[in-house]
């Protein structure tokens, strides 16, 4: 049901014909990466978060981990991840499809981290486990609603570029 949700939102935004669906899942950075045929680095993953009384999403490159100094540093307390139900509940997607996309829950902030930045072309999960939206930093800065962009992974400078 949530691919109908993103995809009606990206729909609006003219932005629908860059659906990637797949037979296969994409539910993993290397599923996705696999089925979208390019580096795992490029996957633009969502992770959600406890934050004050909702949740942050914080959209990072599949190479990329928390660093839990800069996130505490960040939002001024310990990352802790939401459970399968409350990231259902906050975004409107389940794990493993989860996108920053068509989130109607106000106590929803979305940020990006710096890592994607890298990337010309870039692929966030479009509302299922089977599916990715192709786009540049700037596409996903305006459709994701971001609150901005922010410094709270680690791992990913050594990687540097990837295609």
């Amino acid at each position: 049901m949530s691919i109908e949700v993103c995809r009606a939102y990206l729909r609006q935004r003219g932005f629908e014909d860059r659906i990637r669906e797949f037979d296969v899942s994409s539910a993993t950075v290397e599923l996705a990466a696999q089925a979208v045929g390019c580096a795992p680095a490029r996957i633009a993953k969502t992770l959600s978060f406890v934050h004050e009384d909702g949740a942050v999403l914080i959209v990072c490159a599949g190479d990329a981990k928390i660093d839990n100094a800069k996130f505490k540093a960040q939002f001024h307390h310990k990352a802790t991840m939401l459970t399968p139900e409350q990231v259902e509940t906050f975004t409107g997607h389940q794990i493993g499809g989860v996108c920053p996309f068509g989130i109607e829950n106000s106590a929803t902030v979305t940020y990006l981290d710096v890592s994607l930045q890298r990337f010309d072309i870039i692929y966030p999960a479009a509302g299922n486990a089977a599916s990715a939206v192709e786009l540049n930093c700037q596409e996903l800065a305006q459709l994701s609603n971001s609150a901005g962009w922010i410094d709270v992974c680690k791992g990913w400078q050594a990687s540097g570029p990837q295609n």
